[in-house]
């Protein structure tokens, strides 16, 4: 059904229809495959700049490549942080720090897209999960610059439908739980700290905080972010403690 919407609209694309043999049983699809075509692609043909992650749900800025031109780094990755959420059809604030990292760009030379390739060669990654603490790791050991472009644009993110699936809450911890699984091991194997399974967005904002990204609404977003958090988990733990 992609595939025929794809041609409807004449939209240039490279498409593989990954069989179901190839993931475990009950798995819908997987980022790491997806992935490894993608750097397939990249490696083969010399028309590509950039490599983007993005989920489906999200509408991309206008400017994006305008901006991405601007950077002058052979290397580096970009990414949106925060989303401008969209709930029951009203747009919420741009500066409240939700969940999720659903833009990122990789501008990288073949030598890094090798090494990329590479690296990602044990790694696995099935359905929900895991997926921007992947991406912002995978900058340490390629040792690329992160860039947070919020200041230059908002990425418009639409709250998940779940009614329009078979996935729910439930489904989400579950999958992100086996992912955690297979990422502990993906950094272990290169000596990465294990905060980027287990310190969640506490540990990712820090990795990608640099004083040059900020503007006043990324500096609001960092305040709520630590502070509030923090302190309903606190609260959340503690009443576990007293009940």
């Amino acid at each position: 059904m992609l595939k025929v919407l794809l041609k409807k609209k004449k939209i240039k694309n490279f498409y593989i229809n990954v069989s179901k043999k190839k993931l475990p049983k009950g798995k819908k699809y997987s980022n790491k495959i997806m992935l490894d075509f993608a750097l397939n692609q990249y490696l083969n043909n010399k028309g590509f700049t950039y490599l983007i992650f993005s989920t489906a749900d999200i509408v991309v800025p206008s400017n994006l490549f305008k901006v991405l031109s601007k950077i002058n780094l052979k290397n580096f990755c970009g990414l949106v942080y925060p989303n401008t959420q969209v709930k029951n059809g009203k747009l919420k604030y741009s500066f409240w720090p939700y969940y999720g990292i659903d833009l990122i760009i990789f501008k990288i030379d073949k030598t890094k897209a090798k090494q990329f390739k590479r690296i990602i060669a044990s790694y696995n990654q099935y359905d929900w999960g895991i997926i921007e603490n992947f991406y912002i790791a995978i900058c340490e050991i390629l040792k690329i610059k992160k860039i947070n472009l919020f200041k230059e644009m908002n990425v418009i993110k639409f709250e998940n439908d779940f009614e329009s699936f078979s996935e729910d809450r439930s489904w989400q911890i579950n999958s992100w739980k086996l992912n955690q699984k297979y990422f502990l091991n993906f950094l272990r194997k290169n000596n990465l700290s294990s905060l980027y399974a287990y310190g969640s967005y506490y540990y990712l904002l820090y990795k990608i905080f640099n004083f040059k990204d900020l503007n006043f609404n990324l500096l609001i977003a960092y305040i709520i972010f630590y502070p509030f958090n923090l302190s309903k988990k606190f609260l959340g733990v503690m009443k576990k403690i007293l009940l």
